[in-house]
């Protein structure tokens, strides 16, 4: 009788959640990507400003090929053959006004005219050469080889080589001999014989000419590496210094390995992999070589004001001691303005809670800081990354970069001299790759201006001012400019429609022409939705923006679940194409089904400022899980779910969201699919998890209430966690560790798939099949009304 019964309920809820279906499956949205068509990346133009190439796979090949199209309505779309496109690839300089084009094929070097169309062949070098340029005055020709650098005169057609620098240690001076003693015989056959006796004489002569032609020789000006590995060479516009690198790397860190159990040879494989958080930071040094005074020395940091600084999070420790000594730096540049008379750096402690922008004595190696940028979390935002924007203006006066100084990154000019500092832009909006016209009278930017969720494309005078949007579609818009400045290729998306190419006149107002469509059939026939974007507000006050995807009223299952997105710092509550399209797909899928799909832009996040970036500092799973949380009663209050039918799923950060939210918040969430999450911060790289929560070693308190390890004892609901083995990004290791923790708290209802032959992003359908087949199970098995 019971069993009957259990069959008759059974059946009821079979018949009440099919009553909501979809014409999407997981193994339909989970195939190979090619299956809702080809569209187009990495787009630049050529030369001449008439075609634009592109990345495509019309013909559903394995990998991507070399497409071009002309820059009108109505072209084709051809194949560019491998003969052509080895001739794009060779890199190319050119002259100030862009006239001259200077390139190199093996090892001959050649010169075009671009006006004249005319190729000539300037010389032929014995072996590799690199960092081909022009100097600042253009009749002469800068390259290095073998760790020095050469100069050529276009017009007398002389090489020069400018420096002295030889990989391996100082000889050492050869020991002084005493001249041998003559024995009797000899000195007989010497007093005997006049010829031999001349003889002798003019050999002891040559040999000491020799001697004083070695000893002229050894006084010239030799730079030996010492072992040391030199790098980043750089000449300066004016020929006059030349800078490098050097970077000791620290002794003692230890890398992991990642076992391959499947590896074709049959037998297990260890992958190498990263070190953990904590590893020791190496020492960077910039030299300086002076070709006139034939001397090497280097740059002085220890003058930049707060070297010495503590980070405030020190302040939790009182027992502890801490040695006040210079924090270790990251040096890039230097950038030479373009006569080459002053050059600058840019300076990062290494444990990223200063950047300096300093100006170099380059006669002396000593700073002169023209700007801080100080963040007690850490420093970063658009822009400021590692080497950033930075560069001059063409007075050679002005320096240009980006700072988070007002809360957004933002675009700044400042004086090298004066140090006057201006903001070119400003507001709650960030700036993204700013460069200058070729004219240096205008900005090309793209900015968040009209929307966080949108960027669109501006044109700026070089001091400031109004700025006039170019672009005018809906949604993301990546801009390259063409070489002429005449055109603009607009790789364009929006929420449910995946990027194609656009060719647009670069005036205001101008409409932009489609020249790709690459949509298949098949994804044309089902009607994608346009995720509605929405703000809720957080118990801190704050308002978090998200996408929201609502079922048909009549389909509604009372059901919800809450996507977390991947890295941390990224963006998805945006009007594009999201990089995260195969949850895009599944999300379809689910509300098709009745759920109701929250995707938060959750604290930490990218796209809305320094604040927004830096809430998660030393306690991740706090605001960017309460975010979550938040999230969840806004579905309730708002949307009619039902407390106790919330899922939550995610991958990577995302997967640790979702770990963190299953095991403090097991009333909220019923349900949770963790994916490739890091479970104990401890175990994950040293440069993203320092940054945000300083290193287990200095900072144990933020590790330990930011790890999910430390909190399954919490576990109420259903969680599947899934993994794969050969992951050098998050290391199988971390759900390894957690799924132990889960066994010795005798804890049900978790399972764990894992994934033989799976790095950190699944590649092969199947498993991203096998995978989501079994969030969607879980999903309906636990969450709707039955």
């Amino acid at each position: 009788m019971q069993r009957k019964i259990f069959l008759i309920l059974s059946l009821l809820w079979v018949y009440s959640f099919s009553s909501a279906q979809s014409q999407l499956s997981v193994e339909s949205i989970m195939r190979n990507p090619s299956w809702m068509g080809t569209f187009p990346s990495g787009h630049y133009w050529s030369a001449n400003s008439k075609q634009i190439y592109f990345n495509y796979n019309p013909e559903k090949n394995q990998v991507d090929s070399l497409y071009k199209i002309d820059a009108v309505a109505g072209a084709e779309v051809i194949r560019v053959p491998w003969s052509e496109e080895k001739l794009l690839q060779k890199e190319a300089i050119l002259s100030a006004d862009e006239s001259l084009k200077l390139y190199k094929k093996g090892n001959q070097v050649f010169l075009e005219d671009l006006k004249k169309e005319k190729t000539s062949t300037l010389f032929d070098w014995y072996g590799p050469l690199e960092k081909l340029k022009f100097l600042a005055n253009e009749n002469y020709i800068a390259f290095s080889s073998e760790l020095n650098f050469y100069r050529f005169d276009r017009k007398t057609n002389r090489l020069e080589k400018l420096t002295s620098i030889v990989n391996g240690a100082k000889p050492s001076k050869p020991k002084s001999t005493e001249p041998a003693k003559i024995n009797f015989l000899e000195q007989e056959n010497l007093a005997l014989l006049e010829e031999v006796r001349f003889q002798k004489e003019a050999q002891k002569a040559s040999q000491a000419y020799r001697a004083s032609i070695r000893e002229a020789n050894s006084k010239e000006f030799v730079f030996y590496t010492e072992g040391k590995n030199l790098t980043n060479l750089q000449l300066s516009p004016d020929a006059r210094y030349v800078t490098f690198s050097i970077y000791t790397p620290p002794t003692g860190n230890k890398n992991t390995k990642v076992p391959n159990y499947a590896a074709s040879s049959g037998y297990t494989e260890d992958l190498n992999s990263r070190p953990k958080v904590g590893t020791q930071a190496g020492i960077m040094e910039m030299g300086i070589y002076d070709l006139n005074r034939d001397t090497v020395y280097y740059v002085n940091t220890a003058s930049l004001p707060g070297i010495q600084d503590a980070p405030d999070y020190r302040a939790d420790y009182p027992e502890k001691t801490w040695e006040k000594k210079n924090r270790n730096l990251t040096l890039t540049g230097p950038y030479f303005s373009p006569d080459g008379t002053l050059a600058v750096l840019q300076a990062r402690a290494v444990d990223n809670k200063d950047r300096w922008i300093a100006a170099i004595d380059l006669t002396t190696g000593a700073l002169t800081m023209l700007d801080r940028q100080r963040d007690e979390a850490w420093i970063g935002g658009p822009g400021i990354g590692w080497g950033g924007t930075l560069g001059w203006l063409p007075d050679s006066k002005h320096l240009y970069f980006q700072s988070e100084e007002s809360g957004y990154s933002h675009l700044y000019v400042i004086h090298a001299e004066t140090k006057e500092k201006k903001a070119l832009t400003s507001g709650n909006f960030e700036v993204f790759n700013p460069f200058l016209s070729k004219d240096k009278k205008s900005w090309y930017l793209t900015t968040s201006e009209v929307h966080p969720g949108e960027r669109h494309f501006y044109r700026m005078p070089l001091w400031g001012g109004k700025m006039e949007q170019l672009t005018s579609m809906e949604g993301e818009n990546q801009v390259v400019l063409s070489p002429d400045e005449q055109k603009l290729a607009i790789l364009h998306s929006y929420s449910n429609v995946p990027p194609e190419l656009y060719v647009q006149e670069n005036k205001v107002g101008a409409k932009p022409i489609q020249i790709t469509a690459g949509q298949s059939e098949e994804f044309k026939d089902y009607a994608w939705r346009d995720p509605k974007l929405v703000q809720f507000i957080a118990q801190d006050g704050a308002k978090v923006p998200a996408r929201l995807y609502l079922p048909e009223p009549s389909k509604k299952n009372g059901a919800a679940v809450i996507f977390v997105h991947g890295a941390g710092y990224l963006q998805n509550v945006h009007k594009w194409w999201s990089s995260y399209f195969r949850e895009y797909l599944f999300h379809n899928l689910l509300t098709d089904l009745g759920y109701l799909v929250l995707d938060i832009d959750y604290r930490g996040s990218a796209g809305y400022g320094r604040d927004w970036r830096t809430g998660i500092y030393r306690h991740m799973g706090g605001k960017d899980l309460s975010d979550q949380v938040d999230g969840a009663h806004y579905l309730i209050q708002e949307h009619g779910v039902e407390a106790g039918r919330i899922g939550i799923y995610g991958g990577s950060y995302g997967g640790f969201i979702t770990l963190m939210a299953m095991f403090n918040h097991g009333d909220i969430f019923t349900s949770g699919a963790a994916l490739r999450s890091v479970t104990d911060w401890a175990h994950y790289n040293h440069g993203y998890t320092a940054n945000i929560l300083n290193t287990p070693e200095e900072d144990p308190l933020a590790y330990r209430r930011s790890s999910p390890i430390y909190f399954a004892e919490g576990l109420k609901g259903n969680l599947l966690i899934a993994h794969g083995m050969l992951d050098v990004n998050v290391h199988f290791q971390d759900v390894v560790r957690l799924s132990q923790r889960l066994i010795e708290l005798k804890k049900d209802n978790w399972e764990m798939a894992v994934y033989p032959i799976e790095d950190h992003g699944f590649v092969t359908p199947s498993s991203w099949t096998d995978e989501y087949k079994r969030i969607l199970k879980l999903f309906n098995n636990t969450l709707p009304r039955k």
